[in-house]
């Protein structure tokens, strides 16, 4: 009786190097897999544009009952811009680095960065394309945020007869810098996690780089407090969301002062970027 063998189907020979658009495609794949990130974005949204409506809200019926009392109209002593974007540049970079934190640190915590590093061994193509999916869902996130907090905020503003345009001076670049410097906090936070590869510490990192030394900083003399200033992440957002009354003459210009934190950012990607290379997963 004849014997009938198959051969197995000859595949190709695998040529080329893995590609960083299929990594990236993956990246955001991922990013949108993870039902964590929805609730992050979300709690992002709403509390930019809940808390920054209820500031403008009050601030509004505040001006209003001014203007009723004898004397006459106020002077316009409100930044109305940096009101309705207020809670998007102070709570909302808290909640982006967050998530910028997670983007990495969660692989590490369920041994998934394992996976990828076997589907994808070149580890800077994998660093660069986590850090570019999540900058771009961040950007747009915040801008769309920054926006809405804005218009919502300018129009419960309007009963009061003071509240402001995107074509008012320095108005679009507060709102456009607002965004921009959230995408940073975010990146920051993600090159954090790429030194430090623990969630908690992470985000305790950025809490104090955020939060507790501008404070600590305000407690230096004036001599010591006029040269650091300039150089803390959060005097970013102090310059790029002011549009009334004169910048702080400590400061760069706002433009100039967002670059400072870009560079910084962009200083601690490269750090991140060589550590997550060298090191083990």
């Amino acid at each position: 009786m004849a014997t009938i063998t198959r051969q197995a189907p000859v595949l190709p020979v695998p040529s080329g190097r893995a590609g960083f658009g299929g990594t990236l495609r993956s990246e955001f794949t991922k990013i949108g897999s993870v039902r964590s990130t929805y609730w992050t974005l979300l709690m992002l949204f709403a509390v930019s544009v809940g808390l920054g409506a209820a500031i403008s809200a009050v601030v509004a019926a505040d001006w209003s009952q001014q203007q009723q009392q004898p004397g006459g109209a106020p002077p316009n002593i409100y930044d109305t811009t940096q009101i309705s974007i207020a809670a998007l540049l102070y709570l909302g970079q808290l909640v982006i680095v967050v998530l910028g934190a997670l983007v990495l640190t969660a692989e590490y915590t369920t041994g998934m960065i394992r996976t990828s590093l076997i589907a994808m061994p070149r580890r800077i193509v994998i660093y660069l394309a986590k850090a570019v999916a999540f900058a771009a869902v961040a950007l747009v996130v915040s801008l769309a945020t920054a926006f809405t907090a804005f218009f919502l905020g300018q129009s419960l503003l309007a009963s009061s007869h003071h509240s402001a345009t995107l074509a008012g001076p320095g108005v679009l670049r507060a709102v456009i810098g607002s965004a921009l410097y959230l995408t940073l906090c975010g990146l920051f936070a993600f090159a954090a996690a790429a030194i430090i590869r623990n969630t908690a510490a992470t985000i305790t990192a950025m809490l104090g780089l955020l939060f507790v030394i501008p404070v600590l900083v305000n407690m230096l003399p004036d001599s010591w407090w006029h040269d650091i200033v300039r150089w803390l992440p959060t005097s970013a957002a102090r310059a790029i969301s002011v549009t009334v009354g004169p910048q702080d003459p400590y400061l760069f210009s706002p433009w100039g002062q967002l670059a400072v934190f870009a560079v910084c950012t962009a200083a601690l990607l490269v750090v991140g970027g060589i550590l997550f290379r060298k090191r083990d997963a």
